[in-house]
């Protein structure tokens, strides 16, 4: 039976770019990173959730063109005070996608950005 989500993997073309953008800018901690013959791999998480990880891979050679898009649609993020969070993660170079943010279902709102490597993010405030 499933006891929890584990990990986020997302496809980076930059490793130090990208770990740079979820520590520097996101908060993050580096918890392993690690290289194959065919792989780099580095692994994240928050301080306040460690149960849960992204997982940075960067092929060393690609053999295909990833889709933009992707089977995994956007990673998301709850935060207190979506206007707040706008402000600093403004301030620290991220733009968003759109000017306000939306409506949820639940009725809280959410604001969409993108990561270092195109991947689609979302800050969510629950209502």
């Amino acid at each position: 039976m499933i006891q929890k989500i584990e990990h986020i993997a997302i496809i980076v073309s930059d490793m130090d770019k990208s770990i740079e953008f979820y520590t520097e800018i996101l908060g993050f901690t580096v918890r392993l990173r690690g290289s194959g013959l065919k792989r780099e791999m580095a692994f994240l998480y928050l301080e306040a959730q460690p149960q849960i990880e992204i997982e940075l891979i960067r092929d060393l050679y690609p053999i295909e063109k990833y889709n933009e898009v992707g089977l995994v649609n956007h990673l998301a993020f709850t935060v207190n005070d979506l206007a707040e969070a706008i402000n600093y993660y403004g301030e620290k170079g991220i733009r968003f996608i759109s000017t306000e943010p939306k409506p949820t279902l639940e009725g809280g709102r959410m604001i969409l950005f993108h990561g270092p490597n195109g991947e689609l993010l979302q800050f969510v405030e629950r209502a």
